[in-house]
Parts: C-alpha cells; structure tokens; sequence
C-alpha cells in the first residue's frame, strides 16, 4: 500500500512562486507515471503535470511555462515549481501516482490548499 503526503501549499500573491512536494511511502511499482491534478470550488478536477519514471513530462496548456514538474526517485518524491502564479490558480491540488501494471492500480494524496491573491 502506498500512501502519498502533499505539502508546500500556501497563501501567495500574483507573481509568486510556490514549490509543491509529494512524498511516497514504501516502493512504487516501476514503470510508473507521477503528476499533479488541481480542483477550485465548483469545477472539475483537471490534469496540471505528469513524469513519468522515465523523466518525460506533460503539461496542461495553462501552466506550460510556468510550472516545471520533476521527481527524485531516490526520495520516492515528485515536486512541483509553480512560478508567475495567478488567481485563477487557487485550488486544492493533488498529487497522484498510476503504476503501469497490466492493470494501471492509482494512488491518491490528500490535498494542499494554494490560494493567490490578487
């Protein structure tokens, strides 16, 4: 069972930086794939980033430059830079892990509050 502890949300103003971490528990099955989701209140949770074990990444159209995502596999932890923030970036964000097994078996964080001001 693998569990998955999101931390570094906070409270920041537009144009500023935040660093999001997610540190796993025990090993994750290898291939595997990483990324962060965001949900703001009265919307659908989206796809923001993904790693994969390989180191290929992906990301959503609004973030792209502005986010980097990366992972060190020796710390079982995938972080996120979040750099130019906006307002429409509030939202609870939420790391999650897929194991590409025959069948994909996914694990979910608890969330992290960011909030940008304006």
């Amino acid at each position: 069972q693998v569990q998955l502890v999101e931390s570094g949300g906070g409270l920041v103003q537009a144009g500023g930086s935040l660093r999001l971490s997610c540190a796993a528990s025990g090993s994750i099955f290898s291939p595997n794939v990483m990324g962060w989701y965001r949900q703001a209140p009265g919307k659908e949770r989206e796809l923001v980033a993904t790693i994969s074990s390989g180191g290929s990444t992906n990301y959503a159209y609004s973030v792209k430059g502005r986010f980097t995502i990366s992972r060190d596999n020796t710390k079982n932890t995938v972080y996120m830079q979040m750099n130019s923030l906006k307002p429409e970036d509030t939202a609870v964000y939420y790391c999650k892990v897929d194991e590409l097994r025959g069948l994909v078996r996914s694990y979910w964080g608890q969330g992290t509050q960011v909030t940008v001001s304006s």
